[in-house]
């Protein structure tokens, strides 16, 4: 008897070194899907089908990967804000058109679409390192346009774009205007535990009370609670409450941690939005938010002239009483 429960024992501790292993060894593919299963790698379609202008720019990152990218222009007269998009783990660019097509109807803007290393027709394979590589090369193409407001670029990231977006916001205080998070996790190591609940005893992140023995083998982490307390531009929360991957605490826990050094920052939910389509059930409502914080964070030179013009006024009044 004392035999068979010793095999048995050391049968189930057999599996579970071997699940752990596989874990470590296959995270990548857990975290970053660049291909939809039953889908190709490659565009459905480009921007054109949409009848949305736009043109293939090709950036070299840091390390040297080639990547993919589109620049959407909302008119060759527009000088609205530039949002640079940062997607989701799964899919291409090509499957976020729609949102960004009505992004551009309804905020009057230009969008850079970036591929991540190794989704879409950009070279390499996906990690933390590289895409953090990608998205610095994106920002520092906007950076030197001379068709675009470069005091107007404003990041946008959804999910594990919001991650990516935390990370190149907090890197480049003087080159990104703001910054706009959707039902964004507060940390892979995080994600993992409830994804997998049997790993929340050994990975986790700052906020976790397990043993966290796990956290060193995790090769992206996007441990976004930590930055976004360094963030240091205005930044919109834009919270899905009915968010079935990424529980909507994350995102309220995010915004707690940013407010407590930053209060540029404001919190929107949405009753009735879901992971990917807040967007969709937000109506309204959820594009009035967005344009309200562009209009007070990315405004128009004018406006922000006006505006600096209105503040010396009151300290002139300030002082004189």
């Amino acid at each position: 008897m004392v035999g068979w429960l010793k095999a048995l024992a050391y049968g189930a501790g057999g599996v579970a070194v071997a699940g752990l292993a596989a874990l470590v060894a296959l995270q990548e593919r857990l975290v970053y899907v660049p291909v939809l299963p039953g889908l190709a790698r490659a565009y459905p379609i480009t921007p054109a089908r949409l009848r949305l202008p736009y043109e293939d720019v090709w950036l070299r990152a840091a390390d040297g990967v080639r990547l993919h990218s589109w620049f959407i222009r909302h008119s060759p007269t527009c000088r609205g804000p530039t949002i640079l998009f940062f997607q989701e783990n799964a899919g291409n660019i090509a499957h976020r058109l729609e949102f960004v097509r009505l992004m551009m109807q309804r905020l009057q803007c230009n969008v850079f679409m970036l591929s991540y290393r190794g989704y879409g027709e950009s070279d390499g394979y996906p990690s933390q390192k590289g895409i953090t590589y990608d998205a610095q090369a994106a920002l520092d193409h906007l950076a030197q346009r001379k068709d675009i407001d470069t005091s107007r670029i404003v990041i946008f990231g959804r999910s594990l774009g919001g991650a990516v977006g935390a990370v190149l916001a907090k890197n480049n205080p003087d080159k990104v205007a703001a910054l706009i998070l959707e039902n964004t996790f507060t940390s892979i190591l995080d994600m993992a535990g409830i994804m997998l609940p049997f790993l929340r005893w050994f990975i986790g992140g700052s906020t976790s009370k397990g043993l966290k023995l796990l956290n060193c083998v995790v090769r992206s982490p996007w441990s976004t609670l930590d930055i976004v307390g360094e963030v240091k531009q205005p930044i919109l929360f834009l919270s899905g409450l009915q968010d079935e991957l990424v529980p909507p605490s994350h995102m309220k826990m995010l915004y707690d941690k940013a407010f407590e050094h930053n209060r540029d920052c404001r919190f929107v939910d949405f009753p009735s939005g879901m992971h990917m389509d807040t967007w969709m059930s937000g109506g309204d409502r959820y594009w009035r938010a967005i344009q309200l914080f562009l209009d007070q964070y990315a405004p128009e030179a004018h406006s922000r002239d006006a505006s600096f013009k209105s503040e010396i006024a009151e300290d002139a009044v300030d002082f004189l009483f």
